[in-house]
């Protein structure tokens, strides 16, 4: 806006003001301020058009269609009213003071009425850009809640209640990108186990005791081997008697002497050894001599 307000000031500087100025400087106003106002009263600017560019309408979100839906309201339009009065004093003061940059004009020693046509279309830019920048702010400012509680408007509502200037942007279409394939065969994914609690460590008192319960001591009883009987003292005399009998005594055989032939060795005799008598026999003699 500051740019626009010096180069207007440049063009009013290139002619001399008329004989009734005040009367130009109104009928620049009401054409350039008060049409232009007007309209947007009716259409107010569409909040996603930049004046030479806008957002397509089918391609509009359903967030702006409901920031469109806000714009009906009465605070925006009284803002829009305000910046065109505005407007009518600073295009007054600019048309006074212009004479200070009558050597920087572009149109010096012009004609009064083409540099009154050209301020007219810089007044609507300047109130184009005011009405833009009060509703921006007035917008920005609104709660989610009321946000969400606007009716999004349609496609021809925008295009019947809204004035939106600018050429249509090229906007592609969302990437959708493929979701990968799930693995086939019915191997779902177990679902991992919850963290085990850490088991508690054993104190230094508890690991100097014994550990009775896995190591109990050994009984007296269990240490000590099973008792076997003893047979009878005729059973035990009985038994190295028989082992004698049944085992036969080999003499050593004797070494040939020295003189002999080989073909004349004497032939072992074995002699068997008569067993001992037994204990039975023994016991009858006494009985024999103990009778008269």
């Amino acid at each position: 806006m500051p740019l626009e307000a010096l180069l207007l000031l440049v063009l009013l500087a290139g002619a001399d003001p008329g004989p009734v100025p005040a009367l130009e400087r109104l009928l620049v106003w009401g054409l350039g301020v008060l049409a232009p106002a007007l309209l947007l009263w009716r259409r107010p600017a569409d909040c996603c058009s930049l004046l030479l560019v806008q957002v397509p309408l089918r391609a509009r979100s359903e967030q702006q269609r409901r920031l469109a839906a806000l714009q009906n309201t009465l605070p925006p339009r009284l803002l829009l009213a305000l910046g065109g009065a505005l407007l009518l004093p600073a295009f007054w003061w600019l048309d006074g003071v212009a004479a200070l940059a009558a050597n920087s004009s572009p149109l010096e020693a012009g004609h009064r009425l083409l540099t009154l046509l050209l301020a007219i279309p810089l007044l609507a830019l300047l109130l184009w850009q005011w009405h833009q920048l009060s509703q921006s702010l007035w917008l920005l400012s609104r709660s989610t809640a009321s946000l969400a509680a606007a009716p999004p408007l349609s496609t021809t509502t925008l295009e019947n209640e809204r004035l939106s200037l600018g050429i249509p942007l090229l906007l592609l279409d969302r990437l959708l990108l493929a979701e990968p394939a799930r693995p086939s065969g019915g191997a779902a994914s177990e679902p991992a186990s919850p963290p085990s609690a850490p088991s508690p460590e054993p104190s230094p008192e508890a690991s100097k005791e014994p550990n009775t319960a896995l190591h109990p001591q050994a009984s007296p009883a269990a240490e000590a081997p099973p008792m076997q009987e003893e047979p009878p003292a005729q059973e035990q005399e009985s038994q190295p008697a028989q082992q004698q009998e049944q085992e036969p005594v080999q003499e050593p055989q004797p070494e040939d002497e020295p003189g002999t032939s080989g073909g004349d060795s004497a032939a072992v005799q074995t002699v068997a050894v008569e067993p001992e008598q037994t204990a039975a026999t023994d016991e009858g003699d006494e009985l024999d001599q103990q009778v008269p």
